[in-house]
C-alpha cells in the first residue's frame, strides 16, 4: 500500500510542478510584454492621459510648438525625443516635460551632452506645448551606448550647417483665431513685433482703473476656487483657502503684486498698483518669501509651497503656474509704457533690477510661456476681469503666440 499511494502521488505531483512552470512562464511574458517602452510614434498616436514608457532620443529642447532648438539652449524645462538620434521633423517628436526633480540631471541647458541620448521615459502621455507630449515623469532613464546622429545627405560639409532649431511651419503673427480677434483686437490683428505691440497697447490702456480696497473683493471673484465657491486658490502654493480669511495674519491670504512693486517704484496707488490682471491672492509667508524677487529658475525649496524655490536673487513658482506668471509680466510691459505718468515696465534679462522698472528673467519667463500654455482657469480669470472688472483683457492669455512675435 505505501509503494502504491506513492506512484499516485508522484504523477500529481510533477503536473502540478508543470503546471505552475506554464503559468510562471505565462505571467514572465506578459510582465515583459507590459514592460516593453512604446516608441515615439506609438506615443505621438496614445495622446491619452494614460501612463506609458517611451524609449527615444533626445533631440532638442522644445521651446514652442513647432520649434526645437538643436543647439543654444535656454532652459532645463523639457526635451524632445524621437525614434531617431537624426530626425529634424517636429511632427515625429514627443516633447517631455522636465519637473524640477529631473532638470538637473537631464536638462539640456545644464547638460548639452544629453543631445542624441537613448532613454526611457515614464509619464502620462499628454498634450505639452500643445504638441504631441508627456507630462510629469515618474522615471527618466539612459538605455546604454548610443549612435551619433544621422544624416540623410550625402555631402560631408552639409552636416556642420544644421540651423540652431529644427524646420518648423511657421505661424502667422495672429496665430489661431479667437472670438475677441473681429473686435476687441480688431486693430492688432494681422501685425508683428513693434507694429503689434503700440497697437495693443492702445487696446489695453482702455481700463476701469480699481483702487487697492477694491483689490480685496475682485480677487475673491477672479481666483474663486472652481471647487469651492466659498474659496479662492492661492498663485504659488496652490492653496485653496476661505475668501474671508484674508488679511496679514500668518497663514491667511493678502494680495501679491506678481510684478513687484517696487520694480518701478509705483506702490499701491491706483494704476499699476491696483492693476488686478497681476494682483493674486498669496499665503503671507510665501507672499513675504518672493518679496520683490526676480523671476528664475533655481535656488532652495520655499515652506508652504511646494515646488517653489528662492535664492538670493530670484523666485521660481510651481510648474503649473509658470505660465500665468509670465503672461501677467508680458501684459505689465505691454500696458505701462510710460506715456501715462506710470513707469515704462519691461522685462529684461537680468536678476539684479533692485527698483529699476525692470523685471527678470525674459529667456526663462518666456520659456514659462511656452512650457505652461493658458488653462481654463487663466482664461475664466481673463474673462471675470474683462466682463465685470477693469473691462479690458490680457492679450497673451488669448494669443500666447504674440510673446513670441513681441519678444523674439
Amino acid at each position: 500500500m505505501p509503494q502504491q499511494l506513492t506512484l499516485r502521488v508522484r504523477p500529481r505531483l510533477a503536473l502540478v510542478a508543470v503546471l505552475l512552470l506554464l503559468a510562471f512562464v505565462g505571467a514572465t511574458a506578459r510582465t515583459a510584454t507590459a514592460a516593453t517602452p512604446l516608441t515615439v510614434s506609438q506615443a505621438i498616436a496614445t495622446q491619452n492621459n494614460s501612463v506609458q514608457t517611451v524609449r527615444g532620443y533626445i533631440v532638442g529642447e522644445p521651446v514652442a510648438t513647432t520649434t526645437v532648438n538643436r543647439s543654444g539652449f535656454t532652459d532645463d524645462l523639457a526635451i524632445a525625443l524621437a525614434d531617431s538620434a537624426g530626425e529634424t521633423s517636429t511632427s515625429k517628436m514627443v516633447y517631455v516635460q522636465l519637473t524640477s526633480s529631473w532638470r538637473s540631471t537631464w536638462g539640456l541647458r545644464t547638460h548639452p551632452a544629453n543631445m542624441g541620448k537613448q532613454v526611457d521615459v515614464t509619464g502620462t502621455l499628454t498634450a505639452y506645448f500643445a504638441h504631441a507630449g508627456l507630462k510629469s515623469p515618474t522615471a527618466i532613464a539612459a538605455v546604454g551606448a548610443t549612435p551619433p546622429p544621422t544624416t540623410t545627405t550625402t555631402s560631408p560639409t552639409s552636416t556642420t550647417t544644421s540651423p540652431t532649431t529644427f524646420p518648423t511651419t511657421s505661424p502667422s503673427p495672429t496665430g489661431t483665431t479667437g472670438p475677441y480677434d473681429s473686435t476687441y483686437y480688431a486693430n492688432a490683428i494681422g501685425k508683428s513685433g513693434s507694429a503689434l505691440r503700440t497697437s495693443l497697447h492702445s487696446i489695453i490702456r482702455s481700463q476701469t482703473v480699481l483702487t487697492y480696497d477694491q483689490v480685496w473683493t475682485a480677487l475673491k471673484d477672479t481666483d474663486q476656487d472652481p471647487n469651492n465657491a466659498n474659496n479662492v486658490i492661492e498663485i504659488y502654493s496652490g492653496r485653496s483657502i476661505a475668501k474671508s480669511d484674508n488679511g496679514g495674519v500668518v497663514d491667511q491670504w493678502n494680495r501679491e503684486h506678481v510684478w513687484a512693486k517696487s520694480h518701478g517704484d509705483f506702490g499701491t496707488a491706483n494704476g499699476p498698483g491696483t492693476d488686478v490682471h497681476h494682483l493674486r491672492p498669496e499665503d503671507v509667508t510665501v507672499n513675504s518669501t518672493r518679496g520683490n524677487l526676480d523671476f528664475d529658475n533655481g535656488g532652495s525649496a520655499v515652506s508652504q509651497c511646494g515646488d517653489c524655490f528662492s535664492d538670493s536673487d530670484s523666485f521660481e513658482p510651481r510648474d503649473a503656474v509658470k505660465g500665468d506668471v509670465a503672461r501677467m509680466i508680458f501684459y505689465m510691459a505691454v500696458r505701462y509704457e510710460g506715456d501715462d505718468g506710470w513707469p515704462n515696465l519691461e522685462p529684461n534679462n537680468s536678476v539684479a533690477n533692485g527698483t529699476a522698472p525692470y523685471i527678470g528673467k525674459l529667456s526663462v519667463l518666456k520659456a514659462w510661456s511656452a512650457g505652461d500654455p493658458p488653462d481654463a482657469f487663466e482664461k475664466r480669470r481673463n474673462q471675470v476681469i474683462y466682463d465685470t472688472w477693469q473691462h479690458n483683457r490680457n492679450p497673451f492669455v488669448d494669443h500666447p503666440e504674440w510673446v513670441g512675435s513681441i519678444w523674439p
